[in-house]
C-alpha cells in the first residue's frame, strides 16, 4: 500500500505550521504552488541545501508546482537569520554571477520540466517609494525585535540596520506576489516563512485557505558536526564536488554523524536505518563499512554509479592498502623554502602551519619523511604527500 501525500510530504519535517490545511490542499485537485527561497551568496550548492531541494523534488513527484525562488534581490541586503553582526552587502553582479550557478545545479535534484525559476527583483523592484513604505509599514518593531537574533543583538549593543528588519519582510511579500500555497524553509527560517503568513492574511482577510502553509526542515551540520553547514565555515559537500572529494568528505564525517547525515539525507527507510544502527551496536557491522554505503549512494546521486564505486576503492587504496593514488596533480614551480612551497600548492594555509607539521613528521617527499624545515628541493619532479590524504606532484624549476 502507497503512502498517502501527507505521509510522504511529513517525513522528514521538523514542523509543518496548519496540518491540516495543508491535508485539505493536497487533497483538491488543484495543483499546489510550492515556494522555496534561495539568497545566491555564494556560487555552491551543498548538501545543507539537499534537504530542501529533495522535499521540493517530492511536491513535484506528486504533481505540483515548485517555484524556485532566486532571492537576487534580497541578497543585496543580506538575510540577518542567524546573525550576530551586520552582514556584508553583495553587489548586483555577484548576485547574478552566483545565481547562473544556483540555476546550473539544482536539477541535479529537481524535476526541469515541472519548475519555475523566479527572481524577486521581478516585483520588488518595481515598487514605488509610497508602495515599500506601506509594506513595511504594516508590521511593526517590537514584533520584530521578537527575533532571537534580533533580540540578541539589541540586547549587546551591537548594530541592526533597518534594511535587516526589512529583510523578512521582503520575504513574506514573495509570497504574496507568487500566491504561493506553501513555504518551505529550514528550522532557522520559521519567522520569515511566517511573514508570508502574515502578509497574505492581510490581503485576504477573510480566507483562511489563502495563507500559506510552513514547512520547516531540518538544518544539516557540517562536516566539523557541530555548526550548520556552510561555505563561510568551510565544513560543506558542494553538489559541484568532484566524486573523489565528495567520497573523501563523507567518509571524514564521525560515526554519530554519519547517522544524522542518513536520516536527512539517505533514502532508506526509517526501519532499514534502524536495522544498521542495531548492528552497528551489537558489533555485527563496522561503521566505517556502514559509512562507505552512505558515501557511494551521496556520490551516486550527483554523479554516478561508476564514479562512487571507484571513489570507493580508491579510498581503500589509499587509507587501507597505503597506495597512492593514479590520478595525482602535477604543478609547475619555483625552487623555495619547504613552508613557502607546502603554503604555495595549497597544503597548509600559513609557513607555521607547514613548520609545525614538518616537525610533526606529517610530510614525505618521494615516499621518504621529511625531518627538518630546511630540506631543499634540488630541480626536478618530486611526490609531496602530507597525512594521508593530501598527494602532489610537484616540478620545481628555476625558471
Amino acid at each position: 500500500m502507497s503512502d498517502k501525500p501527507i505521509d510522504i510530504i511529513k517525513k522528514g519535517t521538523d514542523e509543518i505550521i496548519n496540518e491540516e490545511l495543508l491535508v485539505k490542499k493536497l487533497q483538491s485537485s488543484k495543483p499546489l504552488v510550492i515556494k522555496a527561497g534561495f539568497d545566491p551568496t555564494a556560487p555552491d550548492l551543498h548538501l545543507g541545501h539537499t534537504v530542501l531541494l529533495n522535499k521540493l523534488r517530492q511536491f513535484q513527484d506528486l504533481g505540483h508546482t515548485v517555484i524556485f525562488l532566486i532571492g537576487d534581490f534580497t541578497a543585496t541586503i543580506g538575510d540577518p537569520t542567524g546573525k550576530t553582526e551586520l552582514r556584508p552587502v553583495l553587489s548586483n553582479a555577484e548576485v547574478l554571477k552566483n545565481a547562473e550557478t544556483y540555476k546550473s545545479q539544482v536539477f541535479k535534484i529537481l524535476d526541469q520540466n515541472k519548475t519555475m525559476i523566479k527572481f524577486n527583483s521581478e516585483w520588488l523592484a518595481k515598487l514605488s517609494a509610497a508602495e515599500l513604505i506601506n509594506i513595511i509599514g504594516s508590521y511593526s518593531v517590537a514584533r520584530m525585535l521578537e527575533r532571537d537574533d534580533f533580540k540578541k543583538r539589541f540586547k549587546t549593543n551591537k548594530n541592526i540596520s533597518i534594511k535587516e528588519f526589512i529583510y523578512p519582510i521582503l520575504q513574506g511579500y514573495d509570497s504574496v506576489a507568487l500566491n504561493a500555497d506553501v513555504e518551505l524553509g529550514g528550522t532557522d527560517q520559521k519567522f520569515n516563512l511566517l511573514m508570508g503568513r502574515y502578509f497574505q492574511s492581510i490581503n485576504n482577510p477573510d480566507k483562511e485557505d489563502a495563507k500559506q502553509v510552513v514547512i520547516t526542515l531540518p538544518l544539516l551540520e557540517g562536516l566539523d558536526g557541530f555548526k550548520k553547514m556552510s561555505k563561510s565555515l568551510n565544513n560543506y559537500i558542494a553538489i559541484d564536488d568532484s566524486p573523489k572529494e565528495m567520497f573523501g568528505k563523507i567518509m571524514s564525517i564521525s560515526d554519530d554523524l554519519m547517522w544524522r547525515y542518513y536520516e536527512i539525507l539517505s533514502s532508506i527507510s526509517n526501519k532499514e536505518l534502524n536495522i544498521l544502527k542495531s548492528k552497528a551496536v551489537e558489533d555485527k557491522l563496522n561503521p566505517r563499512d556502514i559509512k562507505f554505503d552512505l558515501g557511494v549512494e551521496i556520490v551516486t546521486r550527483f554523479h554516478n554509479k561508476k564514479e562512487a564505486e571507484k571513489s570507493k576503492n580508491d579510498f581503500l587504496a589509499v587509507f587501507q592498502k597505503n597506495k597512492n593514488p593514479d590520478d595525482i596533480e602535477l604543478v609547475e614551480v619555483k625552487a623555495m623554502p619547504l613552508p613557502n612551497l607546502l603554503k604555495h600548492i595549497g597544503f597548509v594555509s600559513s609557513t607555521s602551519e607547514a613548520r609545525r607539521l614538518i616537525s610533526q613528521k606529517a610530510l614525505k617527499i618521494n615516499e621518504k619523511t621529511v625531518n627538518s624545515i630546511d630540506e631543499e628541493l634540488p630541480n626536478g619532479q618530486h611526490l609531496l604527500k602530507l597525512g594521508k590524504k593530501k598527494f602532489i606532484k610537484v616540478n620545481i624549476t628555476n625558471i
